[in-house]
């Protein structure tokens, strides 16, 4: 039976968190102090990663020697958070160009441990059946932290409905766009709550994660989808600084490149969320 339990940030606020995590051995503990026998408790988002999870502890966990519990958390702060602050031993949701400016902005020192999957970004509409009918004047939602925006605006230029400035980068805002034919106007929101908007909105882009937990298939429903060729925002597995060599930890990350894992992220996504290996 499965141990995932799913905890928002309000709850995170009152200190649903604390449960006594350091005394098993879950937390963050430097390498020489970590229990190699203890149970290795990691934040992630529901889905995918949650899931791809739950099928290393429910398949493959025991046989590596490996005690692993889930925690899922609804948003894209208080995994890293967590990790740094040692309730949890590691975190599986995130991609470089967002850690990079997690660290910078918030003091941490969390680093990846093993890359795993690719989940590429889409535009979707309830409204529409393609990006080139969107009206004049419509309404894009788009996230609102600041790697997620900048990523959704390139993928906005690479599909034609808007042209960037050049040299427009990794901190890209609706401020940047140089041309924007038909008057598109942006409504950044929190990245969970694109889904659920889009009945509000003429379209929206939305991370990969939060799309295939409202039922959306990116391979088949987003009118642009990020390409996977040269992608810089797979996900992967990070750690606070110090803890890489944890061999719980090494255990773990090796799991999730695993043949067996690739297999299963193939069947269950259908193109919908790529393993790294196929996203080079």
């Amino acid at each position: 039976m499965r141990n995932t339990t799913k905890i928002t940030t309000a709850v995170l606020a009152a200190g649903a968190l604390t449960l006594g995590l350091s005394a098993c051995g879950a937390g963050s503990a430097s390498t020489d102090e970590a229990d190699p026998d203890a149970p290795l408790l990691v934040a992630a988002s529901p889905v995918p990663h949650a899931e791809i999870l739950n099928y290393v502890k429910d398949h493959l966990a025991e046989k590596a020697g490996l005690k692993l519990e889930v925690q899922e958390f609804t948003d894209y702060v208080t995994p890293n958070t967590a990790t740094e602050d040692g309730s949890v031993g590691a975190n599986y949701f995130q991609n470089q160009p967002y850690l990079d400016d997690f660290n910078r902005k918030n003091g941490t020192d969390i680093v990846p441990a093993g890359t795993v999957h690719l989940e590429p970004l889409g535009l979707y509409s309830k409204k529409t059946g393609s990006e080139k009918s969107l009206r004049s004047g419509a309404t894009l939602g788009i996230p609102n932290d600041t790697v997620n925006e900048a990523r959704a605006l390139r993928l906005l230029d690479a599909g034609g409905v808007i042209e960037l400035k050049p040299g427009a980068g990794a901190d890209a805002t609706p401020a940047d766009i140089a041309e924007n034919p038909k008057k598109i106007a942006f409504k950044e929101l929190e990245a969970a709550q694109l889904p659920r908007s889009l009945g509000d909105l003429d379209a929206a882009v939305v991370n990969g994660n939060y799309a295939i937990e409202a039922g959306l298939k990116p391979a088949e429903d987003a009118l642009i989808v990020e390409s996977a060729k040269n992608n810089p925002y797979a996900n992967f597995l990070a750690v606070k600084k110090g803890n890489e060599k944890d061999p719980r930890v090494k255990k773990l990350a090796k799991l999730l490149t695993s043949p067996q894992v690739k297999k299963f992220i193939e069947k269950k996504y259908q193109g919908s969320v790529l393993p790294a290996a196929d996203a080079k």
